[in-house]
């Protein structure tokens, strides 16, 4: 049912990045969890179950996740309804989820009570949105995702968590909204993570994508960055693993240096452009050329599947 969801232009995060993403996060019994773009609510489902595997639960605790810590919005009908079964499946009978378009809210609006002390999204991106509803935020651009981000920022509690999926290119876009966002970012939250994704981590979709983990209510000193290199082609055939991101889990502990992961202070960033691109010193670039035989393979195996489809099909008519 995710992939069907595509249809309607999303991609449904991996597992295996949401897990590690969690993990980085650690969100603790009692806490509130929120994901303004649910889609499929695969945050907040596999939140519920790492804090059913983490804490021996009790009546009260169960309560509490039950009822008072999972929230969200999604815009879109198909994913509304996948995000409510998804949630009910692992055992969370009462869903706080709205059918909503999240940025029609104006940000001014946002009060303390309406706040959340973990935000954990996937936002879209590459939409365009309504100059009504672009109104509702103090950097005005029609990049869904960077009105998104600005959302995520103003409803992060202070002293809040959050572990958000964008593109890339926010890091070092050099339009007037890009540069004041990163400017907003910096300066009212730590940013001090930056997970680097190959391209194909997101199966069907060839665009390059970063996590940003930040904490709000304190400026970023120094940034950590971490490039994810599997060693292998991504795509289809060969998704992302949770093996693929223990590493990146460990060190992120401790903050190490390694050839894939080093530090960056903020002092040392352009004032003018806020360029946060991913500039491995060590000059890994991070960027696994499919060779043409796994290329080749794909084919095949799209090919093969597409066959069976228009097998069932004929068998049908």
């Amino acid at each position: 049912m995710g992939n069907a969801g595509r249809n309607g232009g999303e991609y449904y995060t991996p597992r295996p990045l949401i897990r590690a993403m969690i993990k980085v996060i650690d969100p603790k019994i009692g806490e509130r969890i929120y994901d303004g773009a649910v889609g499929s609510a695969g945050f907040l489902c596999e939140s519920f179950d790492y804090l059913n595997a983490k804490y021996e639960l009790t009546t009260s605790d169960q309560k509490t996740l039950q009822e008072r810590t999972f929230y969200g919005k999604e815009k879109k009908s198909l994913a509304y309804v996948i995000a409510i079964m998804n949630m009910i499946l692992h055992g969370i009978d009462a869903p706080n989820v709205l059918h909503t378009n999240t940025l029609a809210e104006n940000l001014a609006d946002i009060q303390e009570k309406d706040r959340y002390d973990v935000v954990l999204a996937n936002p879209p991106f590459g939409g365009k949105e309504r100059k009504e509803v672009q109104q509702n935020f103090p950097i005005k651009t029609g990049e869904t995702a960077y009105l998104f981000l600005q959302h995520f920022i103003k409803i992060v509690k202070a002293g809040g968590r959050a572990g958000i999926v964008i593109k890339n290119t926010f890091l070092s876009n050099t339009d007037n909204a890009s540069v004041s966002l990163r400017k907003l970012l910096l300066e009212s939250c730590n940013l001090h993570t930056v997970l680097d994704l190959p391209s194909g981590a997101f199966q069907g979709a060839g665009v390059k994508t970063v996590v940003l983990f930040f904490d709000k209510g304190a400026p970023t000193r120094t940034v950590w960055y971490y490039q994810l290199q599997p060693g292998r082609n991504m795509g289809k055939t060969n998704p992302l693993s949770d093996d693929d991101l223990a590493e990146f889990v460990e060190l992120r502990k401790t903050a190490a240096d390694s050839p894939k992961s080093w530090s960056v202070d903020i002092a040392s960033v352009d004032s003018a452009t806020f360029d946060l691109s991913v500039k491995n010193p060590d000059g890994g670039e991070g960027i696994a050329y499919r060779s043409p035989q796994s290329i080749l393979e794909e084919i095949a195996a799209l090919d093969a599947e597409t066959a069976e489809a228009l097998g069932r099909i004929g068998a049908l008519l």
